[in-house]
C-alpha cells in the first residue's frame, strides 16, 4: 500500500471533489470482478471514487484496505458511502501510445519551384 503526504492528500481530496463514482461495491461485497473493474480505472485515471452500497461504515473501511493492498493503491478519503482512491500511473505508461483506429496526419507532396 501506498503511503501519501498530508500535502498530496488535501491535493488529490481537491481534485476528486469535482469526479463522478466510476465503480459500485454492491451488497454482494467486493469481489474479484470488482476489483479488476477498480484495477482498470485506476490505469486509466489514477484518482477514482467509488461508491459502496452498504450501511456497514466497517466494511466500507475493509473493502479500502483491501482495495489499497491488493491494487497497490493509497487511501485519498473515505467519506460517507465513497471512497477515494488514488495510484500513480507506472513511468513507462507516461509516454502515450496513440488510440486504437487513429489515422496518421495526411502528407501532401509539394514541389518547389525555383
Amino acid at each position: 500500500m501506498q503511503q501519501l503526504t498530508s500535502v498530496q492528500v488535501r491535493e488529490l481530496r481537491a481534485k476528486a471533489h469535482g469526479l463522478n463514482p466510476v465503480v459500485s461495491i454492491s451488497e454482494n461485497g467486493l469481489n474479484d470482478a470488482v476489483l479488476r473493474e477498480i484495477d482498470v480505472c485506476l490505469k486509466a485515471h489514477e484518482l477514482i471514487k467509488v461508491r459502496v452500497y452498504g450501511d456497514s461504515r466497517d466494511d466500507r473501511l475493509a473493502y479500502l484496505e483491501r482495495i489499497c493492498q491488493e491494487l497497490d493503491a493509497a487511501p485519498v478519503q473515505h467519506i460517507g458511502k465513497l471512497l477515494v482512491v488514488y495510484r500513480p500511473a507506472p513511468a513507462d505508461a507516461s509516454a502515450k501510445t496513440p488510440r486504437r483506429g487513429a489515422k496518421e496526419p495526411r502528407r501532401t507532396k509539394r514541389s518547389f519551384q525555383g
